[in-house]
């Protein structure tokens, strides 16, 4: 059975204590599936999954009916068809998605000025000085649900405790639709039993190095000397690890977490061979990623290139420019002379284009002219067009009706991946 089918679902009794959980964890319940079903509400209570329905598709998001059978987000869905053949498909609409993620982020900064915002369906909430106005951490907690219900339709749950590891670990117990309050001397009775996997930073293979040691638990953890830690984790993570296994977290909620690349890719459905096409390609994405450093006022200073190969293998070539940009051509220029630059390649399954080193466009140095005056005038109308008619209301001709593969999106500090909505809900 799925870890993420709400089977272990905890949430706070009337009357907790609150005073020391002031920092919340708030996370949508199965975001895309529930956004989704806004359009379908005669599919709720039924299996969905999430995903482009093709050979090479991954499962972007599930309802919780569909996890039972363990469907998670990020599985082959031709493994998902398997476990749940009774599942209905439904494409993703990334669009909708990053409006009911404004919608919900508007909510989260009408309780509080101290939201970070950790992706598109969750958030951090410092609510310590909430008090005189709304009350404490559960009355904020119980005002944030029922907004984000009464104006989006959409569901969320929340944890709250005094440290951000244990407000998002208490928001996982409490799905879907709860809200689970961990009193700061209550931190280490709900942490010591869970499973050692549930811990930051613990991966499969240190799961498993650490289960082999005898260590299944967080409190098997943080009854073991750190020096006995080191031999599977490291220094660093040895004390890392057992700081958060006793609650341990200085981690204030920080009002701005800024974004250290964006990027988009797209999965083939077939191998692709010829340039022409690859070529094609970068041009569509270099235009998405411009769109999303114009809209969120930032520039790129370096532009990375990213290939899959039919073999899996993976390369990424970077440049850095003299000028930052937030312009799709100039970004596709750069990429297609990187691709141009490594001569003839293998058959390739996945391209991606990825703008890091931002900055905000206000800030950026630029030259005293703009070489890419014209291009620039070009997308700004875009923009504008796309804006009131929707993302795809125009596009360059070079593209019209050449779509050929599987969209996802990428932003943060890690190389160019599959997006944040590839993760369990």
């Amino acid at each position: 059975m799925s870890k993420q089918d709400g089977s272990g679902r905890q949430v706070t009794a009337e009357g907790a204590d609150d005073s020391t959980a002031t920092i919340l964890h708030v996370d949508m319940d199965a975001f895309f599936a529930s956004v989704e079903l806004l359009e379908r509400p005669d599919l709720r209570g039924k299996p969905v999954i999430v995903a482009h329905d093709s050979a090479r598709s991954v499962v972007t998001a599930a309802t919780y009916e569909a996890r039972k059978f363990g469907v998670n987000s990020a599985m082959p869905l031709a493994l998902a068809k398997r476990r749940c053949p009774q599942a209905i498909i439904l494409p993703p609409h990334f669009d909708r998605y990053q409006h009911y993620s404004r919608e919900v982020m508007t909510i989260f900064d009408g309780v509080t000025p101290r939201v970070e915002r950790l992706g598109i369906d969750e958030a951090f909430l410092d609510v310590a000085g909430a008090g005189k106005l709304l009350g404490g951490p559960i009355a904020v907690a119980t005002l944030v649900r029922e907004r984000v219900q009464s104006q989006t339709g959409l569901v969320c749950s929340v944890g709250a405790a005094s440290t951000k590891f244990v407000a998002k670990l208490a928001s996982s117990r409490a799905k879907p639709d709860g809200l689970l309050v961990i009193p700061a001397d209550a931190t280490l009775g709900f942490l010591h039993p869970l499973p050692i996997g549930a811990l930051w930073g613990v991966g499969g293979k240190t799961e498993e190095a650490l289960t082999r040691r005898g260590i299944r638990t967080i409190g098997d953890l943080a009854n073991t000397p750190v020096d006995a830690l080191e031999h599977v984790v490291g220094k660093a993570g040895a004390s890392k690890l057992h700081d958060l296994s006793w609650g341990i977290d200085p981690r204030s909620v920080e009002t701005r977490a800024e974004e250290k690349s964006v990027g988009h890719e797209l999965t083939f459905e077939v191998d692709v061979t010829d340039p022409a096409v690859i070529r094609r390609e970068l041009l569509r994405l270099a235009g998405m990623v411009a769109a999303r450093l114009r809209a969120s006022d930032t520039v790129g200073r370096t532009v990375v290139l990213k290939l899959r190969f039919a073999d899996f293998s993976l390369i990424t070539r970077s440049r850095t420019l003299a000028e930052p940009t937030d312009l799709g051509r100039r970004i596709y220029e750069e990429v297609s002379d990187i691709y141009a630059g490594l001569g003839h390649q293998p058959p390739i399954r996945l391209v991606g284009v990825r703008a890091e080193q931002l900055l905000d466009s206000g800030s950026a140095q630029l030259g005293l002219w703009d070489a890419d005056e014209t291009w620039r005038e070009a997308e700004d109308v875009m923009d504008s067009v796309s804006a009131r008619f929707g993302r795809g209301s125009v596009t360059p001709a070079a593209l019209i009706g050449k779509h050929r593969g599987r969209e996802s999106t990428s932003s943060g500090e890690s190389p160019m991946r599959d997006p944040r909505t590839l993760r369990p809900e």
